[in-house]
């Protein structure tokens, strides 16, 4: 079955969902839509609807003019097991000491493991964020592996908004006394998240919740933590500033990153203002991650 895409950004966040309201109540109707924060600083929203029969491009037209939206760039995508694409694609990621693979490389386990100080984790190509390719993810993995060797041995870990939960596992992989929550805003990531924790042997290891930020008893009750990860993106890193200072310990550390390298210095900024001190920053493309501690 063919899919089509429509695709236009504009202004406000408040216009772009009502645009995004006024795209559901088109003939034929999308079967979904979604607006996102473009992350480079400019301000503009892009507005999304997929459909599974040509969309109506006149009425597009109308609702861009009406909602002072730049024009509706269709396409029809081609049928494509987009999950099997990506195992075939995607090779082992090296992150120092960490070795992140899906299912199609296990054979190459082996010789890992047998050069000794090596951790192997199993990360599937689903629908949740974090394979350990993007450079945000990556630049994390990369940020713990440096802490590690440096002697770093947090008691309590916390990975927020943890997608697949591979940073959660990286700690816990080499902590094997640590309390360690790893949650995330969306179901569907806690459920990854759980498989991958199963299928790695650490189960009992790895709290997995659904939770907004630090909003869960069970980790209000854990905290303070010595380490946080949190791999989001620039608008919930600020907002979530405050909160990162009252959960984590004095002279923790947080690492933070899916912050375009344009963004690194106001994030800085605000943690800086919460109580942070600034202690590294790894840029990786276009993508940055941050070590701060708290005072």
């Amino acid at each position: 079955m063919p899919t089509f895409t429509a695709l236009t950004s504009l202004t406000g966040e408040d216009t772009a969902n009502a645009l995004a309201e006024a795209l559901e109540k088109l003939t034929p109707e999308p079967v979904g839509v979604g607006v996102f924060e473009i992350e480079d600083d400019s301000g503009l929203w892009e507005v999304g609807a997929y459909f599974v029969e040509p969309p109506d491009m006149v009425m597009l037209e109308v609702l861009a003019l009406a909602f002072n939206a730049k024009p509706f760039a269709v396409s029809e995508l081609p049928e494509v097991d987009w999950v099997a694409k990506v195992k075939r694609e995607l090779s082992p990621v090296e992150a120092g000491r960490f070795f992140v693979y899906g299912s199609h490389d296990a054979d190459l386990v082996p010789a890992v493991l047998a050069q000794g100080n090596r951790v192997p984790l199993l990360i599937e190509a689903t629908v949740a964020f974090g394979t350990g390719h993007h450079g945000t993810t990556l630049g994390c993995l990369r940020a713990w592996d440096r802490l590690y060797d440096a002697g770093l041995r947090p008691a309590k870990v916390a990975d927020i908004g943890c997608g697949t939960a591979v940073l959660a596992m990286a700690a816990a992989a080499v902590l094997p006394d640590a309390l360690i929550i790893a949650s995330d805003i969306d179901q569907v990531a806690v459920d990854v998240a759980e498989a991958n924790v199963s299928v790695n042997g650490l189960t009992g290891r790895i709290a997995c919740l659904e939770a907004a930020g630090f909003a869960h008893p069970q980790i209000k009750a854990a905290a303070p933590f010595n380490l946080i990860f949190a791999n989001i993106l620039k608008g919930p890193l600020i907002e979530l500033a405050p909160a990162m200072a009252q959960n984590c310990a004095p002279k923790g550390l947080v690492i933070l990153s899916g912050l375009l390298v344009v963004q690194a210095e106001a994030i800085t900024a605000a943690y800086v203002a919460a109580g942070f001190t600034p202690v590294s920053r790894e840029d990786l493309g276009e993508w940055s991650a941050l070590v701060l501690q708290r005072a």
